[in-house]
């Protein structure tokens, strides 16, 4: 038994040497099909944590431990593939070695690393519990039959229960050995698809044109993250190529805008921060036939503020529009308030604000960011309490020549006062005025592209007693 399993593993690692593309990286998953088992070996976390250690402690089932040193991912292979047919799907994770204890997490559907790596999106099926057999995985265990189940900690049963999939729908497998790889060496172990689906139609249960796109699906990457490695000998080629070209479109348009490497050796091409482009190889085979792939690859920063524009300012509701610099997906607070994903904030305050953007993929988040609002209190209350006791223009220092009129309902001019003024205080010649609307009239100069223009604005506001 001993010389049959040694044996097994030669032949495996043969196997592994010549075809087999491990990656214990989520954003570059390997395409997998259903059509013949996957014989793979796991051996280390990757380039990066595909779980923040100091925020992400836990992603379903999997656990980061309690030492600091511990992780959710030990020894990984990240698998990606999408529904062919409808119906059920499972899979098979078969341990080839004593030392192994291989556990996983199934995500899905259509969620991308990025909503894996901030936690966002859980694990639909999880297992890292142990039992006699060698098996782990979704459906029924061939070695004991048992059938999957809900997790439940502690029940040693090492399957869940079947997914129901529709075509198109992308899903994401990490299979992590949680023991140290003993030996020093790579662990091996064995994945094979299942389930009704699969049975009626094995070459398209899964869609294996997926499996084309060897470099990847396409990439969103943060600044300051590990370089990205893209792999020719993913390809259906193989180790079996006779050239290697590499070339980039930085701007995604169409046109190819520099050949980065050629020749045999060129198997593997990294692709450095913050270098966003789409990148394509062509290989050629030893049998003269070419094989062809892209990926887009974009990097993102921490967000920098272009500008704050106000919409309409100095009016009974005032608007703005966050400009960021660069393309991005993000997200807008101001004032400690909950982030939304327009740009646009209706009814803000005037005066001193705070605004914070958050970068979407997790690639960061700014300082608070002071902006003012030029506008007006819509009432104040001149009662000596120290709380609204005098009302001015907020912003009026950052105005051109300032000047401020009050008058009462009749059209009396009661107050007038500038950007030096710490404002009126309900009171005409030392008597206070009455609770009522007063209306004011600012004049003032504005800066507009070089030109100065002299504005005028009209409006009311409320004395409370």
């Amino acid at each position: 038994m001993t010389r049959n399993l040694v044996f097994l593993l030669a032949f495996l690692w043969a196997t592994y040497s010549l075809q087999a593309q491990n990656s214990p990286d989520c954003r570059s998953a390997i395409p997998v099909c259903a059509d013949a088992p996957i014989l793979n070996f796991a051996d280390g976390g990757g380039d990066i944590d595909d779980f923040d250690p100091d925020v992400i402690r836990q992603s379903g089932c999997l656990e980061k431990g309690s030492v600091a040193s511990a992780n959710i991912e030990n020894n990984t292979s990240w698998y990606v593939f999408r529904a062919g047919t409808g119906g059920q799907v499972g899979f098979d994770i078969e341990a080839l070695s004593d030392t192994a204890e291989w556990d996983f997490a199934l995500y899905g559907p259509d969620v991308d690393c990025g909503d894996i790596s901030n936690g966002t999106a859980q694990p639909i099926r999880c297992n890292y519990e142990v039992n006699d057999t060698r098996f782990t995985g979704v459906g029924v265990n061939p070695e004991n039959g048992q059938a999957g189940q809900p997790f439940v900690k502690g029940s040693q049963n090492t399957y869940d229960e079947w997914i129901d999939v529709q075509p198109g729908e992308i899903y994401y497998l990490l299979i992590n050995n949680y023991n140290t790889n003993f030996d020093g060496d790579p662990e091996p172990y064995s994945l094979t698809f299942t389930g009704n689906s699969v049975d009626a139609d094995q070459d398209n249960a899964l869609d294996c044109t997926l499996r084309d796109e060897f470099l990847g699906l396409d990439i969103v990457a943060c600044e300051g993250d590990p370089d990205i490695v893209l792999s020719a000998l993913n390809s259906p080629a193989g180790p079996d190529i006779a050239n290697v070209t590499w070339s980039v479109d930085y701007e995604d348009d169409g046109v190819i805008d520099a050949q980065l490497a050629d020749g045999p050796g060129e198997t593997e091409f990294t692709v450095v921060s913050p270098i966003s482009g789409r990148y394509y190889v062509e290989i050629l085979t030893t049998l003269a036939t070419t094989i062809t792939d892209d990926i887009l690859i974009t990097w993102y920063g921490v967000p920098v503020l272009d500008r704050v524009d106000i919409l309409d300012d100095l009016s009974d509701q005032n608007n703005i529009q966050v400009f960021v610099q660069g393309d991005g997906d993000y997200e807008f607070a101001i004032n400690n308030g909950p982030f939304q994903d327009d740009s646009i904030f209706r009814d803000v305050p005037p005066g001193i604000n705070t605004l914070i953007i958050n970068d979407k993929n997790g690639c960061g988040t700014t300082e608070p960011i002071e902006f003012l609002v030029v506008g007006y209190p819509k009432f104040f209350t001149p009662n000596n309490d120290t709380f609204n006791d005098t009302w001015q223009v907020k912003g009026i220092e950052t105005l051109i020549d300032p000047v401020v009129f009050i008058f009462d309902r009749y059209g009396k001019l009661l107050k007038q006062i500038d950007e030096t003024s710490l404002g009126w205080d309900g009171s005409f010649n030392g008597r206070p005025m009455p609770a009522s609307d007063y209306w004011f009239r600012l004049e003032y100069s504005r800066d507009e592209s070089g030109i100065v223009v002299a504005n005028t604005i009209r409006a009311h506001f409320t004395l409370k007693r």
